[in-house]
């Protein structure tokens, strides 16, 4: 799940951050302007809080159902389950953010110290920084309230579910797993940068066509 959620936050980072490109690069010039365009802004502001949101909502579905899955599904395991999302998201929670910290480093080192911007490591250092800034500003920072959430909705989910006969809650588990189920595909395949997949799909036909 710790690992799922980081690779799923990062995927809407990129996909939205590709799209607010794609928008610069066919709207707005940048040669002779003098003032930035405040329409413009607001668009790129848009599209980047537009991903943010689908993003986010994927994983909260995600999140949420996964929880009550596991709690219908055994109190011990559920109990199992609560132990490891803390302990591994604590440590991946670190590793991000002291990662991200370092790639955004570098690439100041690069610029302020060495001077080289224009460069090859430049160009380098930009590239990590891109993995760098969703690592220690959006995946890690994030692991503390999805802890949170699981911990305390889990609780009482849980609660609930000893209440409940031993069928119920297993074929409960297995309807709330399955939606959980959608959502992850939903923040994977769903975020893809279709720019990418059609190029691919084009590239396929053509092959099989010669």
């Amino acid at each position: 799940m710790i690992y799922w959620f980081t690779g799923a936050s990062i995927q809407a980072v990129s996909t939205g951050a590709y799209r607010a490109v794609e928008f610069i690069k066919a709207n707005i010039k940048l040669e002779g302007a003098t003032k930035a365009s405040i329409t413009d802004s607001k668009k790129v502001v848009e599209i980047c809080t537009q991903y943010a949101q689908r993003g986010m909502w994927n994983i909260f579905l995600v999140v949420f159902f996964s929880t009550l899955a596991f709690a219908c599904l055994e109190s011990y395991y559920f109990i199992g389950y609560l132990i490891s999302i803390a302990l591994f998201g604590l440590y991946q929670a670190i590793f991000m953010a002291n990662a991200g910290g370092a790639w955004d480093n570098a690439k100041k080192v690069v610029e302020v110290e060495l001077k080289s911007k224009g460069t090859p490591l430049h160009a380098a250092s930009v590239v990590g920084d891109t993995v760098g800034d969703p690592f220690k500003d959006t995946s890690s920072v994030a692991m503390n309230p999805i802890i949170k959430f699981t911990t305390l909705f889990g609780l009482l989910a849980v609660e609930l579910a000893t209440e409940m006969q031993t069928g119920t809650r297993l074929v409960l588990a297995a309807i709330f797993f399955a939606i959980a189920v959608v959502f992850v595909w939903r923040s994977f395949y769903g975020m893809r940068i279709q720019a990418g997949v059609r190029a691919t799909q084009t590239e396929r036909a053509a092959a099989r066509a010669a």
